[in-house]
């Protein structure tokens, strides 16, 4: 009999468990980890936030406006640190406040992201070629800064051509200060080959594409083009291509993700 007891006991206890659904702590254990969830998503997007906010945000390039130097389908990092940080510096550029914190000025040649001043929503990146004071001048498709001549030797003018059959000319120009880099044209006779006299006012700067007969850049007043850019809309500095893709390459087509890869151009750093 005594054996009988003992050996009933701990069967009673078992069998009491799913009569009485379980304890509170295991009820609750699907609510808890529900919130551990939602805290690891919002942590995660916090962070990623404050990231792009101070440090990196990636950009894609839509268009050929920085050939030979950027290619549309480029994926580049931009230092958001590098100029500071306004309005322009937050998703949606909230108007929260005016100017620019822990400001840094961009050097000549500089290639910058910045917001579109006609607009202050749509991103654009080109260089960044007057700055505040000077005075800039397109003469027989030679750029002048302060009625100098930049320096202009052509690199190669050979038989590739544009989609209208015009020679496509490369050259390496070097801006007062020494910065040199690739440009390219095709040739002369183009619409902005000439230009008036542009004054660069305070706190503000001259962009020109690095294709400077497809571009559209502060050569263009405000309405048409960029015009002259405030400092307030500078977003960052354009630093490294990270990846690169041809155009075509899509998403939601992975076979794309292989044809069109341009691994030639990872990791580039930009001149």
């Amino acid at each position: 009999m005594s054996d009988d007891t003992t050996s009933n006991a701990p069967i009673t206890d078992i069998k009491r468990t799913p009569v009485f659904g379980g304890s509170k702590a295991e009820k609750k254990k699907p609510e808890n980890e529900g919130l551990e969830i939602f805290k690891t998503v919002f942590y995660a997007l916090l962070i990623a936030l404050v990231l792009r906010v101070l440090l990196f945000q990636p950009f894609t390039i839509p268009s050929a406006s920085m050939e030979p130097n950027l290619y549309e389908g480029d994926y580049i990092v931009v230092s958001k640190w590098s100029y500071g940080y306004s309005r322009h510096s937050m998703p949606f550029s909230p108007e929260i406040f005016e100017g620019r914190l822990f400001g840094s000025a961009p050097k000549r040649g500089d290639v910058a992201v910045f917001k579109l001043p006609r607009d202050n929503r749509t991103d654009y990146i080109k260089r960044v070629i007057g700055l505040p004071g000077d005075r800039v001048q397109m003469i027989d498709n030679l750029l002048h800064i302060n009625g100098v001549a930049v320096q202009d030797v052509v690199v190669t003018s050979n038989d590739l051509s544009n989609m209208f059959g015009q020679q496509v000319i490369q050259a390496r120009e070097t801006l007062p200060g020494g910065k040199t880099f690739t440009i390219q044209d095709f040739g002369p006779g183009n619409d902005v080959d000439n230009t008036i006299v542009f004054e660069v006012p305070a706190g503000h700067y001259f962009m020109m594409g690095d294709n400077r007969d497809n571009s559209v850049d502060s050569r263009y007043d405000e309405m048409q083009g960029v015009g002259m850019v405030p400092a307030e809309n500078l977003v960052g500095k354009a630093e490294i291509i990270l990846l690169s893709w041809e155009p075509g390459a899509s998403l939601w087509n992975p076979v794309s993700w292989f044809s069109k890869i341009r691994p030639s151009r990872f990791f580039r750093v930009l001149d």
